[in-house]
């Protein structure tokens, strides 16, 4: 019932504001695909100059309307285009999963070295994994889109993550929130998933000494 309420009050403030509401989603898309654009660049370079490719994979994804609002409400912000554009920064995200840790650096330096990159926030779980175990490298950056009449900055959600990394945090996700578990069994699960994080790191390190070792 409260994910419907959530719905309908998207639905009601879209109606009202539908020709900002969707410019402002076209200017997430677009920023999203400045991103891709950029690390996919980035990895062919990469290739050519030590013969490897680096990136595995890169998702990108744009955050439901009802988790705009849940974020909107849990910072008591009122539902309008100005508060979600000035105070939410990871409206649009993008997920690179690397080969190998040493390669999430490299790719985090390229990408802000680049001078049309702003980095407005970095926060290290691989140095510092929160305490669920989670590990992964987060980049909030403002990078520029070119429209017909303006540039208009655009701020985006970078993640970075090793298949190890992003095996953990997927299936962290599919198991930790299942429904109906009593509060002894998410403890239990709690327990359990912090150990496979760290068989992760370990394998991660592992992985990391053999490549070095070539």
């Amino acid at each position: 019932m409260a994910n419907l309420k959530l719905v309908d009050a998207f639905t009601d403030f879209v109606e009202e504001s539908t020709l900002p509401y969707r410019q402002m989603m076209t200017y997430y898309n677009c920023a999203l695909m400045e991103v891709e654009t950029k690390f996919k660049v980035l990895n062919e370079q990469f290739s050519l100059f030590y013969d490897r490719n680096p990136i595995e994979s890169i998702h990108t994804r744009i955050k439901s309307q009802s988790s705009i609002l849940k974020k909107l409400q849990k910072k008591n912000l009122a539902l309008t285009i100005p508060n979600i554009e000035n105070n939410l920064f990871d409206i649009a995200g993008v997920r690179v999963v690397c080969s190998f840790t040493e390669d999430i650096y490299s790719l985090a330096n390229s990408f802000l070295s680049q001078d049309d990159v702003r980095l407005i926030e970095k926060k290290d779980y691989i140095e510092n994994p929160k305490e669920n175990g989670y590990r992964s490298l987060h980049l909030i950056v403002e990078i520029p889109i070119f429209l017909s009449d303006e540039k208009k900055w655009v701020k985006v959600e970078v993640q970075f993550r090793t298949i190890a990394m992003d095996f953990w945090a997927s299936l962290e996700h599919k198991i930790r929130y299942k429904k109906n578990l009593s509060k002894e069994r998410l403890n239990e699960i709690d327990k359990e998933l912090l150990e496979c994080a760290k068989i992760c790191k370990t394998l991660d390190e592992k992985m990391e000494e053999i490549k070095t070792g070539n």
